[in-house]
């Protein structure tokens, strides 16, 4: 599921399911920490994320997963973990999203240094479809750059953005074609490798700062609000509904 390859350097860390579009079990998110520990013990000097196939990270993989008993405090736990594995890693990181980023994709994408999309890439958290709410650190990123309106109608409506979209909101910083993206994120990431990378640590750490604990706040707020979700009808229609690959009939309750 996930793979980890090291040259020059540079840490490659790659979601590697792409039949189920690299979808996020409980497991492979501790196989990603793992990974994460492994290029931090390796002394690596920039790292890449990426995915295989058609998309980086479709969310949370909830095949065989029963609602009624889900324990969603334990999965996301483990996305607060890998991502402040992911946040706090020493040395700059780089992601190349392309295709989903969606739930806790997206809280890997908010969680990396710098991120490169696809024009085309679609990024969201499309939870009205599942009668829950969005995770993964997604309101603070919206809120952050885009403002509460924007936020809520994006939350309310679960469209999606472009990629091209989304670094023209601020949420990311380039968009470009697909074919280009994988060759000019190792080309950043080399660059960054080769440059003074115990400054660049110095001026993560600062920015982190700045930033407060905004997104780890959300984090658990959001873990909370899901799980009260959880009891709802509507949470176990939505699962349901995304299951059985059929339009969700949300009562409200």
């Amino acid at each position: 599921m996930i793979q980890l390859h090291i040259a020059d350097g540079v840490a490659e860390v790659v979601l590697d399911a792409p039949e189920k579009l690299n979808a996020l079990s409980l497991r492979a998110l501790g196989e990603m920490d793992a990974a994460y520990r492994t290029a931090e013990d390796a002394g690596v000097r920039a790292l890449v994320l990426r995915g295989e196939g058609r998309a980086f990270c479709a969310g949370r993989d909830i095949a065989g997963v029963d609602p009624l008993t889900d324990d969603v405090p334990q999965y996301l736990a483990g996305v607060e973990t890998l991502m402040r594995r992911i946040a706090e890693f020493p040395a700059p990181t780089f992601a190349a999203v392309h295709g989903a980023c969606l739930g806790v994709g997206l809280g890997l994408a908010i969680a990396t240094d710098v991120v490169y999309v696809a024009g085309d890439a679609k990024i969201g958290s499309p939870f009205a479809s599942l009668g829950a709410m969005l995770d993964s650190g997604g309101h603070a990123l919206l809120y952050e750059r885009l403002g509460a309106h924007r936020a809520l109608d994006l939350i309310y409506t679960g469209e999606l953005m472009s990629g091209a979209e989304a670094v023209a909101a601020g949420l990311f910083s380039r968009a470009m074609a697909v074919e280009d993206l994988f060759d000019f994120t190792d080309e950043r990431a080399a660059v960054a490798a080769s440059g003074p990378t115990a400054a660049f640590v110095a001026s993560k750490r600062l920015i982190a700062r700045l930033r407060g604990e905004r997104l780890w706040d959300a984090l658990a707020e959001e873990a909370r609000g899901q799980e009260s979700l959880r009891t709802t009808a509507d949470y176990r229609e939505g699962f349901q509904a995304f299951q059985q690959k059929r339009k969700p009939d949300f009562t409200g309750e």
